[in-house]
């Protein structure tokens, strides 16, 4: 028997999610350190986006989602939620100071707050998934 079959895909996502978040607040937490570095332009790594249409294509039934290993997955959108890497990009928060500096520390402090909550939640719903399965196990004891 599968883990997939056993735990569902809920646990993958929730596990991706939160290897993400962390990447995210790497990534975050750099540009803060950055905050007074010249010409620096703050990095952002933007995973919402590819993370909700693989869980469309795999509730769908179609799309990129491969359902045997000799199907050929579609190109630019993942097919598993192992494939979804999230794509880094830089952005200007702000016009460049003198120094050519972009980084605009309550924008950051803001992402980082949101960032870190999201995280936090996504850790409570693994708690209570696995919550779930150890009482099933338990035989509802």
């Amino acid at each position: 028997m599968s883990l997939d079959a056993l735990f569902g895909q809920t646990i993958n996502l929730l596990a991706k999610n939160l290897d993400l978040r962390a990447r995210r607040h790497e990534y975050i937490a750099g540009n803060i350190a950055n905050m007074e570095t010249p010409n620096y332009t703050p990095k952002n790594l933007s995973f919402e986006k590819e993370l909700q249409d693989t869980v469309k294509n795999r509730k769908a039934g179609g799309g990129g989602g491969v359902t045997h290993p000799r199907h050929i997955p579609l190109k630019g959108v993942a097919g598993t939620v192992e494939e979804v890497h999230g794509v880094v990009e830089e952005r200007a928060s702000r016009s460049a100071g003198g120094d050519g500096n972009r980084v605009d520390m309550e924008v950051e402090m803001g992402k980082l707050a949101e960032n870190q909550i999201l995280f936090n939640a996504s850790i409570q719903v693994l708690s209570k998934k696995f919550e779930g399965l150890k009482y099933a196990v338990k035989g509802g004891n």
